[in-house]
Protein backbone atom coordinates (compact mmCIF):
# COMPACT_ATOMS: atom_id res chain seq x y z
CA UNK A 1 0.00 0.00 0.00
CA UNK A 2 1.26 3.44 -0.71
CA UNK A 3 0.64 6.37 0.94
CA UNK A 4 0.62 9.55 -2.07
CA UNK A 5 1.36 12.87 -0.42
CA UNK A 6 0.43 16.20 -2.19
CA UNK A 7 0.78 19.33 -0.82
CA UNK A 8 -1.53 22.15 -1.99
CA UNK A 9 1.23 23.84 -4.13
CA UNK A 10 1.90 20.64 -5.86
CA UNK A 11 -1.96 20.03 -6.81
CA UNK A 12 -2.68 23.79 -7.38
CA UNK A 13 0.29 23.89 -10.17
CA UNK A 14 -0.68 20.65 -11.75
CA UNK A 15 -4.56 21.90 -11.80
CA UNK A 16 -3.68 25.26 -12.54
CA UNK A 17 -1.48 24.90 -15.69
CA UNK A 18 -3.25 23.14 -17.98
CA UNK A 19 -0.63 21.39 -19.85
CA UNK A 20 0.03 17.83 -21.10
CA UNK A 21 2.07 17.08 -18.49
CA UNK A 22 0.01 18.42 -15.51
CA UNK A 23 -2.39 16.14 -17.11
CA UNK A 24 -0.58 13.60 -17.09
CA UNK A 25 0.46 14.29 -13.42
CA UNK A 26 -2.76 13.65 -12.32
CA UNK A 27 -3.93 10.84 -14.44
CA UNK A 28 -0.96 9.52 -12.32
CA UNK A 29 -2.60 10.31 -9.23
CA UNK A 30 -5.70 8.38 -10.35
CA UNK A 31 -4.17 5.55 -11.35
CA UNK A 32 -1.95 5.14 -7.83
CA UNK A 33 -5.79 5.82 -6.00
CA UNK A 34 -7.12 2.77 -8.44
CA UNK A 35 -4.66 0.62 -7.39
CA UNK A 36 -4.97 0.62 -4.22
CA UNK A 37 -2.99 3.82 -2.79
CA UNK A 38 -4.11 6.62 -0.64
CA UNK A 39 -3.96 10.14 -1.71
CA UNK A 40 -3.25 12.15 1.33
CA UNK A 41 -3.24 16.05 1.52
CA UNK A 42 -1.37 16.97 4.65
CA UNK A 43 -3.45 20.22 4.51
CA UNK A 44 -6.89 19.82 3.57
CA UNK A 45 -7.97 20.83 0.05
CA UNK A 46 -11.36 22.02 1.57
CA UNK A 47 -11.03 23.94 3.99
CA UNK A 48 -13.75 24.23 6.80
CA UNK A 49 -14.85 27.68 7.92
CA UNK A 50 -14.01 28.50 11.53
CA UNK A 51 -17.47 28.94 12.69
CA UNK A 52 -18.49 25.48 11.58
CA UNK A 53 -15.85 23.53 12.85
CA UNK A 54 -16.43 25.00 16.17
CA UNK A 55 -20.09 23.81 16.11
CA UNK A 56 -18.99 20.50 15.00
CA UNK A 57 -16.64 20.09 17.55
CA UNK A 58 -19.03 20.93 20.25
CA UNK A 59 -21.40 17.77 19.27
CA UNK A 60 -21.23 15.02 21.29
CA UNK A 61 -23.24 11.72 20.16
CA UNK A 62 -24.30 9.20 23.28
CA UNK A 63 -22.20 6.66 21.62
CA UNK A 64 -25.23 3.80 20.79
CA UNK A 65 -24.66 0.47 19.42
CA UNK A 66 -27.49 1.69 16.44
CA UNK A 67 -25.25 4.66 15.32
CA UNK A 68 -21.90 5.01 14.11
CA UNK A 69 -21.80 7.92 13.07
CA UNK A 70 -24.44 11.12 11.66
CA UNK A 71 -25.52 10.27 7.76
CA UNK A 72 -26.47 12.99 5.25
CA UNK A 73 -28.16 12.30 1.85
CA UNK A 74 -27.40 14.69 -0.81
CA UNK A 75 -29.95 13.04 -2.47
CA UNK A 76 -32.66 13.52 -0.06
CA UNK A 77 -31.47 16.47 1.67
CA UNK A 78 -32.01 14.07 5.09
CA UNK A 79 -29.81 13.85 8.22
CA UNK A 80 -29.81 10.75 9.83
CA UNK A 81 -28.32 9.62 12.98
CA UNK A 82 -28.66 12.44 15.51
CA UNK A 83 -29.26 12.02 19.03
CA UNK A 84 -33.14 13.23 19.14
CA UNK A 85 -32.67 13.35 23.27
CA UNK A 86 -30.12 15.88 23.44
CA UNK A 87 -30.13 18.05 19.85
CA UNK A 88 -32.97 20.39 19.40
CA UNK A 89 -34.52 20.91 16.03
CA UNK A 90 -32.59 23.76 15.86
CA UNK A 91 -29.39 21.83 16.11
CA UNK A 92 -29.97 19.43 14.24
CA UNK A 93 -31.10 21.81 11.10
CA UNK A 94 -27.62 23.48 11.71
CA UNK A 95 -25.50 20.64 11.59
CA UNK A 96 -27.79 19.21 8.05
CA UNK A 97 -26.64 22.90 6.27
CA UNK A 98 -23.33 22.59 7.89
CA UNK A 99 -23.47 18.92 5.98
CA UNK A 100 -24.97 20.27 2.48
CA UNK A 101 -22.06 22.85 2.48
CA UNK A 102 -19.15 20.28 2.87
CA UNK A 103 -20.58 18.14 0.67
CA UNK A 104 -21.19 20.43 -2.22
CA UNK A 105 -17.25 21.19 -1.49
CA UNK A 106 -16.05 18.17 -1.56
CA UNK A 107 -17.79 17.33 -5.11
CA UNK A 108 -16.62 20.54 -6.38
CA UNK A 109 -13.05 19.65 -5.96
CA UNK A 110 -13.10 16.33 -6.86
CA UNK A 111 -14.80 17.38 -10.04
CA UNK A 112 -11.85 19.31 -10.55
CA UNK A 113 -8.97 16.74 -9.18
CA UNK A 114 -10.65 13.76 -10.85
CA UNK A 115 -11.22 15.60 -13.87
CA UNK A 116 -10.43 12.41 -15.73
CA UNK A 117 -13.49 10.59 -14.33
CA UNK A 118 -15.52 13.25 -15.60
CA UNK A 119 -17.88 12.88 -12.80
CA UNK A 120 -19.05 9.61 -14.12
CA UNK A 121 -19.97 8.75 -10.65
CA UNK A 122 -22.87 8.39 -8.06
CA UNK A 123 -23.08 10.88 -5.21
CA UNK A 124 -23.61 8.65 -1.74
CA UNK A 125 -23.92 9.73 1.78
CA UNK A 126 -21.92 11.79 3.47
CA UNK A 127 -21.22 11.47 7.64
CA UNK A 128 -19.74 13.20 10.51
CA UNK A 129 -18.04 11.09 12.92
CA UNK A 130 -18.15 12.74 16.62
CA UNK A 131 -17.63 9.53 18.51
CA UNK A 132 -14.00 8.03 19.92
CA UNK A 133 -13.20 5.61 17.71
CA UNK A 134 -11.17 3.51 20.30
CA UNK A 135 -12.86 1.08 22.20
CA UNK A 136 -16.27 1.40 20.68
CA UNK A 137 -18.91 -1.11 21.59
CA UNK A 138 -20.33 -2.18 18.25
CA UNK A 139 -21.46 -5.88 16.82
CA UNK A 140 -18.46 -7.61 15.13
CA UNK A 141 -19.92 -6.94 11.75
CA UNK A 142 -19.79 -3.09 12.15
CA UNK A 143 -17.02 -2.65 14.26
CA UNK A 144 -14.59 -0.19 12.66
CA UNK A 145 -11.18 -1.43 13.83
CA UNK A 146 -11.14 -5.10 12.13
CA UNK A 147 -9.65 -5.23 8.66
CA UNK A 148 -12.58 -5.13 5.91
CA UNK A 149 -13.04 -3.81 2.44
CA UNK A 150 -16.37 -2.26 1.57
CA UNK A 151 -19.75 -3.32 0.93
CA UNK A 152 -23.23 -2.30 1.69
CA UNK A 153 -25.82 -4.56 2.99
CA UNK A 154 -28.49 -2.32 1.60
CA UNK A 155 -27.33 -0.44 -0.86
CA UNK A 156 -25.60 -2.68 -3.39
CA UNK A 157 -22.79 -0.98 -5.91
CA UNK A 158 -23.34 -3.41 -8.81
CA UNK A 159 -19.98 -3.07 -9.32
CA UNK A 160 -19.22 0.60 -8.74
CA UNK A 161 -16.28 1.15 -6.95
CA UNK A 162 -16.62 3.13 -3.54
CA UNK A 163 -14.53 5.95 -3.28
CA UNK A 164 -14.34 8.02 0.03
CA UNK A 165 -12.90 11.61 0.72
CA UNK A 166 -12.00 11.80 4.50
CA UNK A 167 -11.19 15.01 7.05
CA UNK A 168 -9.78 14.30 10.22
CA UNK A 169 -11.49 17.96 12.04
CA UNK A 170 -10.09 16.93 15.42
CA UNK A 171 -7.72 20.07 16.52
CA UNK A 172 -4.84 18.30 18.13
CA UNK A 173 -4.88 14.51 17.56
CA UNK A 174 -4.46 11.82 14.88
CA UNK A 175 -6.88 9.77 13.06
CA UNK A 176 -5.50 6.39 13.52
CA UNK A 177 -5.69 3.41 10.72
CA UNK A 178 -4.02 0.33 9.68
CA UNK A 179 -4.28 -1.00 6.74
CA UNK A 180 -4.17 -4.84 4.77
CA UNK A 181 -2.52 -6.28 1.86
CA UNK A 182 -3.47 -5.74 -2.03
CA UNK A 183 -7.06 -6.88 -2.70
CA UNK A 184 -6.09 -9.58 -5.13
CA UNK A 185 -4.08 -11.04 -2.23
CA UNK A 186 -7.01 -10.76 0.39
CA UNK A 187 -9.39 -12.50 -2.39
CA UNK A 188 -6.93 -15.18 -2.84
CA UNK A 189 -6.54 -15.90 1.20
CA UNK A 190 -10.31 -16.47 1.68
CA UNK A 191 -11.25 -17.87 -1.81
CA UNK A 192 -12.37 -20.19 -2.87
CA UNK A 193 -11.40 -22.11 0.15
CA UNK A 194 -12.99 -20.21 2.99
CA UNK A 195 -15.59 -18.29 0.72
CA UNK A 196 -16.96 -19.78 -2.23
CA UNK A 197 -15.81 -17.58 -5.56
CA UNK A 198 -19.46 -15.93 -6.88
CA UNK A 199 -20.88 -17.55 -10.08
CA UNK A 200 -21.19 -15.33 -13.22
CA UNK A 201 -25.07 -14.15 -13.29
CA UNK A 202 -27.25 -15.91 -15.79
CA UNK A 203 -30.30 -15.36 -17.40
CA UNK A 204 -32.26 -17.58 -15.08
CA UNK A 205 -30.84 -15.66 -11.61
CA UNK A 206 -31.59 -12.36 -13.85
CA UNK A 207 -35.50 -13.75 -14.61
CA UNK A 208 -35.72 -14.87 -10.20
CA UNK A 209 -35.09 -11.31 -9.29
CA UNK A 210 -37.07 -9.52 -11.78
CA UNK A 211 -39.65 -11.85 -10.77
CA UNK A 212 -39.10 -10.91 -7.37
CA UNK A 213 -39.11 -7.77 -7.55
CA UNK A 214 -42.65 -7.57 -9.50
CA UNK A 215 -44.38 -9.51 -6.48
CA UNK A 216 -42.50 -6.86 -3.91
CA UNK A 217 -40.03 -9.50 -2.17
CA UNK A 218 -37.17 -7.49 -3.29
CA UNK A 219 -38.01 -4.50 -0.34
CA UNK A 220 -38.30 -7.80 1.65
CA UNK A 221 -34.85 -9.13 1.22
CA UNK A 222 -32.30 -7.05 -0.07
CA UNK A 223 -30.35 -9.95 -1.16
CA UNK A 224 -32.58 -9.57 -4.82
CA UNK A 225 -30.87 -6.51 -5.21
CA UNK A 226 -27.16 -7.82 -5.27
CA UNK A 227 -25.54 -9.00 -8.57
CA UNK A 228 -23.09 -12.02 -7.83
CA UNK A 229 -20.44 -9.24 -7.30
CA UNK A 230 -22.48 -7.58 -4.72
CA UNK A 231 -23.13 -10.80 -2.91
CA UNK A 232 -19.43 -12.33 -3.06
CA UNK A 233 -18.28 -8.58 -1.50
CA UNK A 234 -20.36 -8.63 1.50
CA UNK A 235 -19.77 -12.23 2.51
CA UNK A 236 -15.95 -10.67 1.83
CA UNK A 237 -16.55 -8.07 4.09
CA UNK A 238 -18.30 -10.63 6.61
CA UNK A 239 -15.62 -13.20 6.58
CA UNK A 240 -12.56 -11.06 7.01
CA UNK A 241 -14.40 -9.29 10.09
CA UNK A 242 -14.99 -12.71 11.12
CA UNK A 243 -11.15 -14.54 10.97
CA UNK A 244 -9.57 -14.08 13.86
CA UNK A 245 -6.53 -15.90 12.57
CA UNK A 246 -6.39 -13.32 9.35
CA UNK A 247 -7.30 -10.01 11.49
CA UNK A 248 -3.91 -11.59 13.85
CA UNK A 249 -1.49 -12.60 11.25
CA UNK A 250 -2.51 -10.68 7.91
CA UNK A 251 0.41 -7.73 6.88
CA UNK A 252 -0.65 -4.67 8.27
CA UNK A 253 0.61 -1.11 8.00
CA UNK A 254 0.10 1.52 10.28
CA UNK A 255 -1.19 5.27 8.93
CA UNK A 256 -1.84 8.35 10.59
CA UNK A 257 -3.57 11.06 9.40
CA UNK A 258 -2.60 14.22 10.93
CA UNK A 259 -5.24 17.15 12.48
CA UNK A 260 -6.61 18.63 9.02
CA UNK A 261 -5.43 16.56 7.01
CA UNK A 262 -7.36 14.60 4.31
CA UNK A 263 -7.31 11.81 2.19
CA UNK A 264 -8.89 9.39 0.17
CA UNK A 265 -9.01 5.87 -1.02
CA UNK A 266 -11.04 3.29 -2.41
CA UNK A 267 -12.49 1.27 0.41
CA UNK A 268 -14.03 -1.69 -1.30
CA UNK A 269 -10.17 -2.01 -2.18
CA UNK A 270 -8.14 -1.29 0.34
CA UNK A 271 -8.21 -3.22 3.34
CA UNK A 272 -8.83 -0.88 6.22
CA UNK A 273 -9.56 -0.43 10.20
CA UNK A 274 -9.86 2.69 12.37
CA UNK A 275 -8.30 2.46 15.63
CA UNK A 276 -8.64 5.32 16.96
CA UNK A 277 -9.75 8.92 16.41
CA UNK A 278 -12.62 11.57 16.86
CA UNK A 279 -14.37 13.77 15.28
CA UNK A 280 -14.11 13.46 11.46
CA UNK A 281 -15.66 14.34 7.94
CA UNK A 282 -16.28 11.83 5.30
CA UNK A 283 -18.14 12.07 1.69
CA UNK A 284 -18.67 8.69 -0.15
CA UNK A 285 -19.13 8.56 -4.31
CA UNK A 286 -19.94 5.13 -6.15
CA UNK A 287 -17.68 5.50 -9.05
CA UNK A 288 -18.31 4.26 -12.40
CA UNK A 289 -15.67 1.67 -13.42
CA UNK A 290 -15.68 2.16 -16.93
CA UNK A 291 -14.74 5.77 -15.38
CA UNK A 292 -10.53 4.35 -14.40
CA UNK A 293 -7.82 5.65 -16.02
CA UNK A 294 -6.83 1.67 -15.31
CA UNK A 295 -10.23 -0.09 -15.52
CA UNK A 296 -8.68 -3.39 -15.44
CA UNK A 297 -7.68 -2.58 -11.50
CA UNK A 298 -11.08 -2.49 -10.34
CA UNK A 299 -12.58 -5.36 -8.49
CA UNK A 300 -15.24 -5.83 -10.25
CA UNK A 301 -12.39 -6.55 -13.01
CA UNK A 302 -10.35 -8.94 -10.86
CA UNK A 303 -13.49 -11.04 -9.68
CA UNK A 304 -14.58 -11.18 -13.01
CA UNK A 305 -11.24 -12.68 -14.81
CA UNK A 306 -10.77 -15.02 -11.59
CA UNK A 307 -14.89 -16.11 -12.27
CA UNK A 308 -14.86 -16.33 -15.81
CA UNK A 309 -17.63 -14.36 -16.46
CA UNK A 310 -20.16 -11.46 -15.99
CA UNK A 311 -20.41 -10.40 -12.11
CA UNK A 312 -23.20 -7.41 -12.63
Amino acid sequence: MAVVSISLGEMNEALGSGDVRAMEQVRGWCAQLEAGGIIYFPETPVPIPEEDLRFLLGQHQTGSRLHKNIAYKPDRDQLTGTDKKAASPETVEQLRGLMRRYSAGIVRFLGEFLAPYERRWILDYASFRPIEEEGRDLPLRRRNDLLHADAFPTRPTRGRRILRFFHNIHPTRTRDWVVGEPFPQVVGRFAPGKLAMPRPDNAMARAGKGLAQAVGLAKLAPQWKRTPYDEFMMRLHNAMKEDGDFQRDCVKEYVQFAPGSSWMVYTETVPHAVLGGQYALEQTFLVDPAAMVTPESAPIAVLEKMAGGRLI
